[in-house]
């Protein structure tokens, strides 16, 4: 899988870039999330959460920016206590903000392939268009891997690419042309949602995905794609 980092012209390592990328970008994030999806993203998160089939006591949820994902499970599955991790300070900011402090949900500073957790630590483990951000895939999974409880769900949503030639035509044109050029305008940052297109075309979706996952530890993998494929849910067990 070739590497796509959002500032290529700079020597340094991925996350380090990509944690600069969202720091740019974090005063117009979520503005542009619904802006650009229309708020189906939004639909996607719940329809993530719905596939949960249990209330967890400690959830983690990783790569959580600004923490949209942190603020719907905890009116769907109500966990007893919530720790959201993310490498973008600036986008962990405004998830404290959004979230009014609640006094069970913590937000942390955290590089998501060596997390400061023990193992076996959470019940539920989310993480919402955040893997194809990781820098090492496979590290970031096995660490999730590493502080899952045995028998419970890490849940992945994570863009992927429509099967339907038309529509994936479509939404290529849209993706490739319309959404970096707005994404740009109103984020300041020129590379970011570029970034964005680029990085969705290298990485693996569907069963590739699946199979990394298994390959990882995890079992009883299943994926299902959403609004024609433009995004796909995972549900693995460890």
């Amino acid at each position: 899988m070739k590497e796509i980092t959002p500032y290529p012209e700079i020597d340094a390592p991925k996350k380090s870039l990509v944690a600069k990328m969202f720091n740019n970008i974090a005063p117009k994030y979520d503005f542009l999330n619904r802006f650009l999806s229309v708020g189906i993203d939004t639909m996607w998160r719940k329809k993530m959460l719905k596939k949960i089939p249990y209330h967890p006591q400690h959830m983690l949820d990783v790569a959580t920016g600004t923490g949209d994902l942190v603020l719907l499970a905890n009116k769907y599955l109500a966990p007893a206590k919530i720790t959201a991790v993310d490498i973008a300070e600036a986008m962990i900011e405004i998830g404290r903000k959004k979230s009014g402090h609640l006094p069970h949900v913590s937000f942390a500073t955290a590089d998501a392939e060596n997390m400061p957790f023990p193992d076996n630590h959470f019940d539920l483990i989310t993480v919402a268009f955040g893997i194809r951000n990781f820098e090492n895939l496979e590290n970031g999974l096995k660490e999730m891997h590493r502080v899952l409880q045995n028998d419970k769900i890490c849940a992945i949503l994570e863009f992927s690419i429509p099967a339907n030639k038309l529509f994936k035509g479509l939404y290529m044109f849209y993706f490739r042309n319309i959404l970096p050029f707005i994404g740009r305008i109103i984020s300041g940052d020129p590379r970011a949602y570029t970034y964005l297109f680029e990085s969705v075309q290298s990485f693996p979706y569907g069963e590739n995905l699946a199979a990394i996952l298994i390959k990882c530890g995890f079992k009883n993998v299943q994926y299902f794609p959403v609004t024609g494929g433009i995004a796909t849910i995972y549900i693995a067990k460890k």
